[in-house]
Order: structure tokens, then C-alpha cells, then sequence
């Protein structure tokens, strides 16, 4: 579309001053031919813009020619560029839309606050990823978007976690959310406030039907309510282990969120291994976990992590040593590993 072509053409002349046509046209993705149509065309409408020839020339405008945005301190300018990654605007199909507000804001920008404001969008990242985290299913937003932007009901088959059969909703969405990378879809289901990953949607369709939303209640609201629900939910089982000097930063990486204190350091291992050898340091940390059974992905780490109380979580890991022994410690091999040898 020219007119946006030729904003952005503006823009950047603003932001950078002269700029080499065929930098322009690579940036807006059309020949340097139209460059220069786009630049005779501003000419026309009575922009000061002029065209320099030669090895260092290109295109600009004349001096004093800019657009300030007055009222915008230094911070808020340098905040305007702390972005999140990609992700989030990708999944909404917002990239393209995202790289030209920024240009735009860039140019009306005043003329002190633009080095840190470019600064800061080169020197800060914010990643909302996390760390050993394998990449979700591609999730398709489209409808859900369409629904909380139309104020349609929307109509969902949803497959919740650890089972098989999927289930049919008619809800009421208030909005998405987006929290570590994942995308969540808040809405009512008749009248209760409700949670769904939108990777777990297998189809969602937009209705004719207005949505009926509770009075007086925002997405902000009714998220608050909903992130208590999870984050508030007591632990069945908490567990106190220590680790060892050595796995303690891979530890806390996989299950820091599961801490319920600071760990604290202990001194050498009082029994050692053997004499002579170099005695391990440890550090005490307090789990919550959300049943007896999870205590057994502490096993990862083998000797590295030893679970020190309740009685019954070390119970539990003894029965799960005592299986994986039974299943590996006899030598033999299972018909179903033969068949698969050549």
C-alpha cells in the first residue's frame, strides 16, 4: 500500500537522515525505481525531501524538517523499547505491524531521548521462555482472537491434560494471556471463571452469539483470580533434600519454582566417601510437591540429590531404585528389547 510505503519512507528519513535508496528499498521490500516514484510523490505533496547523487549519497530531507511527541521523559522513551521477544507477536501475526510502530515512534521521538532509546533496544532482551523447556505444538490464535476482539462467544473442543477424549465448550472470553511462553485463552464457562491452554485446543469456532460477560469484570480481574487459584494451591507433600555443590545450579534451574525458602549452604559431608578423597559440599533446600509420586524425578540427578525427610518420600524412592533394579539388574534382556536388534 504506497501510503503506508511512503510513511515509513518518511519515518526513516526522520530517524536516520540520509539514507542510500537501496537501503530504503530493502527495507520496504520494492525496487530502488519505486524508491524514487515513492520520493517524487512526497516532493509533490510539499515534503522537503531531495535526492543526492553519487557514491555516498541517497535520500533526505531538508533540516528542521521533524514531528517531535512532547510530554515523553527519557525513561519513557527507553521503556517504550523493552520488548519481549518475537513470539508473542508472531503468534498474533503482529511482527510486521510491531517493526513499523517502532519505526514510527523512533522518528517522533524528541531528538535527545532517540540514542537511548536505540540503545536500550540493542542492549535488552527479554526472553519469556524458560530454560530446557522442549518447543510446544504450534498454536493457532486466529480464533480465539477473532472472539475476544468481536465479543463473540466462542465454541472449543479441548483436550485436557492426561486424557484422550476431547471435551466441547461454549464460553464467554474476557481475553488471552501469554505466561512463559505459553498462550492461555480466560473465559466464562456457564458463569465460573475458567483457564485453557490454547495449545490444547483442537478447534475453536466463533459464534453468532454476543458474549456474556459478568458485570464489571476484566480480563485483568478475572486473570488475578485464576493465577491465585494455581499459585495458591497447597503442596501435598513437602520434601527436604540436599544437593550437591556441583548439580546445585542445574537443580535449581529444572525446579527452582518449586522452592519454598532460600537454600542454605551446609559444610563438608561429615561421613565422606572414603579416605582421602576430596569431601562434597552440600546445600539444603525445601520442595513443595504436588504429590508423593513426583518425588521420584529427583532420581535424575542420582547421588547428587538426597532426599532427607518425609519418611514416606524416601520410601517412595527406595521403591523406585528397587524397580528400576528389578528391571535392569538381572542382566536379562526383554523379548521386546531383542526383537529390535538386527
Amino acid at each position: 500500500m504506497k501510503s503506508d510505503r511512503l510513511l515509513s519512507i518518511l519515518l526513516l528519513l526522520q530517524t536516520r537522515g540520509l539514507v542510500p535508496a537501496a537501503e530504503l528499498a530493502e527495507r520496504l521490500e520494492v525496487s530502488v525505481r519505486t524508491i524514487y516514484r515513492d520520493v517524487e510523490a512526497l516532493s509533490a505533496a510539499g515534503v522537503p525531501v531531495y535526492a543526492e547523487r553519487g557514491r555516498h549519497g541517497g535520500i533526505a530531507l531538508l533540516p528542521g524538517f521533524r514531528t517531535d511527541v512532547t510530554g515523553l521523559t527519557a525513561d519513557e522513551s527507553r521503556a517504550l523499547f523493552v520488548l519481549a521477544a518475537q513470539g508473542a507477536h508472531s503468534a498474533l501475526g503482529l511482527d510486521e505491524a510491531l517493526g513499523s510502530a517502532l519505526r514510527k515512534v523512533m522518528a517522533a521521538l524528541p531528538e535527545p531521548h532517540r540514542p537511548g532509546a536505540e540503545l536500550t533496544s540493542r542492549r535488552i532482551l527479554v526472553d519469556p521462555a524458560r530454560w530446557m523447556k522442549a518447543p510446544g505444538p504450534a498454536v493457532d490464535l486466529d480464533a480465539l482472537n477473532s472472539a475476544v476482539f468481536t465479543d463473540r462467544r466462542v465454541r472449543l473442543r479441548y483436550r485436557h491434560s492426561g486424557t484422550t477424549e476431547p471435551r466441547t465448550y461454549t464460553l464467554d472470553p474476557y481475553g488471552l494471556v501469554v505466561k512463559a511462553g505459553i498462550w492461555y485463552l480466560i473465559a466464562d464457562h456457564r458463569g465460573a471463571p475458567r483457564l485453557f491452554r490454547a495449545d490444547r485446543v483442537l478447534s475453536a469456532a466463533v459464534t453468532d452469539d454476543p458474549v456474556r460477560r459478568r458485570a464489571g469484570q476484566e480480563l485483568a480481574d478475572v486473570w488475578e483470580v485464576l493465577r491465585r487459584q494455581v499459585e495458591d494451591r497447597p503442596a501435598e507433600v513437602c520434601v527436604t533434600a540436599r544437593v550437591s555443590q556441583e548439580r546445585l545450579d542445574l537443580f535449581l534451574r529444572m525446579h527452582g519454582s518449586r522452592l519454598t525458602g532460600e537454600p542454605v549452604p551446609e559444610g563438608p559431608d561429615a561421613a565422606g566417601r572414603q579416605a582421602g578423597a576430596e569431601t562434597p559440599r552440600w546445600t539444603r533446600v525445601e520442595l513443595a510437591l504436588g504429590s508423593l509420586a513426583a518425588v521420584r524425578v529427583l532420581l535424575a540427578f542420582g547421588e547428587s540429590v538426597e532426599v532427607l525427610s518425609p519418611p514416606q518420600a524416601r520410601a517412595e524412592l527406595a521403591r523406585a531404585a528397587a524397580e528400576i533394579v528389578a528391571l535392569y539388574g538381572t542382566g536379562a534382556v526383554s523379548p521386546a528389547s531383542a526383537g529390535g536388534r538386527g
